[in-house]
């Protein structure tokens, strides 16, 4: 059987998202139609979106549906940006973030935004105490991601809540790979936004959320009906918000115990690569979703094993990013100060509901030899 080890790229549906799903599979009706078929679907909507609001610490009015994590990402920063240029032109993101934070900073940046990158850590932590520095000039936003999904490492996302509000500018975390892997609350969090992602946390694909502070008034990026506060419009997708609902709050409820379970299993993990000549695991000195394990294995393409892993049934991931067929090393692992080398020879374990002992012990059984194989093919 295969061992799936790649959970924070995507993680298996839960039984509960799948049955909410399906209670609304057969259901007619537009939830922006004012008739009694209509006023059910938006009933289902609003049911759902009270739901995610009790799973995240926010007010139901908070939550706003969207695409998924990157079309979050995208209608923050976007929308900050245009609603307060020119007089407040900057945005500032850390180095580590997802593409979809960095992508969308790189685009403002071509529009003419100040487009400004915090630095982070050799261990992967954002350095929030050049904030003060770097929010000097006016500034719309602040992004910097709760959990980063590559190393796992967690960031000081209060903290630099806290910077963005004294220099009046809105902050924002990409909360993707912290929902459901370690607390989150997003009113005692400080920050004025927040992304989330179904598929992540055993929902459905298609469906995420920006949790937006009541009182910030972004410019919408998208034009239509309206719907959801006038920032993204479109027909709303009643199975997929339930389906979404249901994840979080399965996820959430379990997350205290879970955690528990899944930082024993990566502990294994460690101790498996720290038993690996020049075998190193980043952000292993900081604190860390118990979800995730970046490991660089010197001497070899991370590409060459995660083939060699795929071969032998267990899923993993590379730490880089493939465009057009070409392999590329991680931005994350460069922004931390790896060689290039280094960040072309890591791969991610993660972990999820799935995971099981025996998934480890599989991993330990074929680690050894699939590293000794692919040094061998890199010429070491």
């Amino acid at each position: 059987m295969r061992r799936y080890l790649d959970h924070a790229a995507t993680t298996p549906i839960v039984a509960v998202a799948m049955e909410a799903m399906v209670a609304e599979l057969g259901r007619v009706g537009n939830a922006s139609s004012l008739h009694a078929s209509g006023r059910a679907a938006r009933r289902v909507v609003e049911e759902a979106r009270e739901s995610l609001a009790e799973s995240c610490g926010c007010h139901p009015t908070e939550v706003i549906w969207t695409s998924g994590g990157t079309e979050a990402d995208n209608l923050f920063l976007t929308g900050a940006w245009a609603a307060r240029t020119p007089q407040r032109n900057r945005v500032v993101v850390s180095a580590i973030e997802h593409p979809a934070v960095l992508e969308t900073h790189a685009a403002l940046a071509r529009r003419g935004a100040d487009a400004v990158i915090l630095d982070v850590s050799s261990d992967g932590v954002a350095e929030v105490g050049q904030l003060p520095e770097l929010l000097a000039a006016p500034t719309a936003a602040v992004s910097v991601m709760w959990v980063n999904n590559e190393t796992g490492v967690v960031q000081p996302v209060t903290a630099a809540a806290e910077y963005a509000r004294a220099a009046g500018a809105w902050s924002h975390a990409d909360a993707v790979q912290a929902l459901g892997h370690v607390p989150l609350d997003f009113a005692t969090s400080g920050l004025d936004a927040a992304s989330l992602s179904a598929h992540k946390i055993g929902g459905p694909v298609g469906v995420g959320a920006l949790l937006l502070r009541r009182g910030i008034e972004l410019s919408p990026i998208g034009f239509g009906g309206g719907q959801e506060r006038d920032l993204r419009s479109g027909t709303l997708a009643p199975a997929l918000v339930a389906g979404f609902a249901a994840a979080a709050r399965w996820a959430v409820e379990r997350q205290p115990t879970e955690a528990v379970r899944l930082a024993d299993l990566q502990a294994r993990i460690d101790a498996l690569a720290r038993r690996i000549d020049g075998a190193n695991v980043n952000g292993a000195a900081v604190e860390r979703s118990p979800a995730i394990v970046n490991v660089t294995f010197d001497g070899l393409r991370a590409d060459d094993l995660l083939m060699l892993l795929d071969d032998a049934g267990i899923d993993t991931s590379t730490g880089s990013a493939c465009t057009a067929g070409v392999s590329q090393p991680s931005d994350v692992l460069l922004a931390m100060g790896r060689s290039t080398d280094q960040a072309s020879a890591s791969l991610r374990f993660s972990l999820g509901h799935t995971t099981s002992s025996a998934d480890i012990d599989r991993l330990a059984e074929v680690l050894p030899d699939a590293v000794r194989t692919a040094r061998t093919a890199f010429g070491r």
